[in-house]
């Protein structure tokens, strides 16, 4: 397994619990039924994933650490949700060929060590004509006004730490080739979060200007040799800078696959 970059900080969750399905898996709903078994790989906190059980039969949500689930437990807990919990690698799934009718995985592949055979896992636990969905974002198409360069600075850091870490931050374009090479027919679409509203800017900006000098993220790139604190807290200053901007606009741009799973 690759080393998770972002971690668990409270900054990293800030932003995971905003996620719904309604914002992070559109693509996938219109293919979702009710008498569906689905598997959630990587689920974090689980806010996608108490979506994703209010509209199928049945949910198995994985994550590579115990502790990692805890807060997923508390979601489905408290949407009163029976949702099966269980610590996995996608790269060697401990599920049965033809388990699920739905294998799902948001902003996951580019954290794994190796995304194609974690995509063959996925494909294999689907049955025959359900489907394999995947989700990612793309670092090096991030785009901002106003142009603040510690921004700059902030996405090639996290770039290079990524990569340090043996994933791959660039992940949304390479969705589609890395299921061909995966063996697998996918149809790949696209879409984006933008954050532009005071409000939107306040919290996007925030919670990376705290994300950059309290989690993994900052930690990792001090014992790399890639930054000092002193940079930490500029490129979090950064943050602050374009949060304030009247005209701030901020786009996370998203690859997309949807596979057909067939008999193997």
């Amino acid at each position: 397994m690759a080393v998770y970059t972002h971690g668990h900080h409270e900054s990293v969750l800030r932003s995971h619990r905003w996620r719904t399905a309604a914002n992070s898996a559109a693509y996938l709903l219109p293919h979702l039924t009710p008498g569906a078994r689905l598997l959630d790989v990587g689920c974090g906190p689980g806010t996608i994933t108490a979506d994703l059980a209010e509209r199928v039969a049945a949910v198995t949500a994985v994550e590579t650490a115990p502790a990692a689930l805890d807060a997923a437990r508390a979601v489905a807990a408290d949407r009163g949700l029976a949702v099966d919990f269980a610590v996995e690698d996608v790269h060697a799934l401990s599920f049965a060929d033809d388990t699920f009718d739905v294998v799902h995985a948001h902003q996951v592949l580019q954290h794994v060590a190796d995304p194609v055979a974690a995509l063959r896992e996925m494909a294999r636990v689907c049955r025959p004509g359900g489907v394999v969905a995947a989700r990612d974002s793309d670092y090096a198409a991030f785009a901002w006004w106003p142009e603040v360069p510690a921004l700059a600075e902030w996405r090639d850091l996290y770039r290079r730490v990524a990569r340090a870490n043996g994933g791959e931050p660039d992940a949304g374009r390479r969705l589609l080739s890395w299921a061909r090479a995966a063996g697998l027919d996918a149809t790949a679409t696209a879409s984006a979060w933008c954050f532009a509203t005071p409000a939107d800017r306040a919290w996007w900006g925030g919670m990376w200007a705290d994300r950059v000098v309290g989690s993994a993220l900052g930690e990792r790139a001090v014992a790399l040799g890639l930054a000092d604190l002193s940079d930490l807290r500029r490129l979090a200053d950064g943050w602050r800078e374009w949060a304030a901007a009247d005209d701030g606009w901020f786009l996370v741009p998203h690859g997309e696959i949807l596979v057909r799973s067939v008999a193997t």
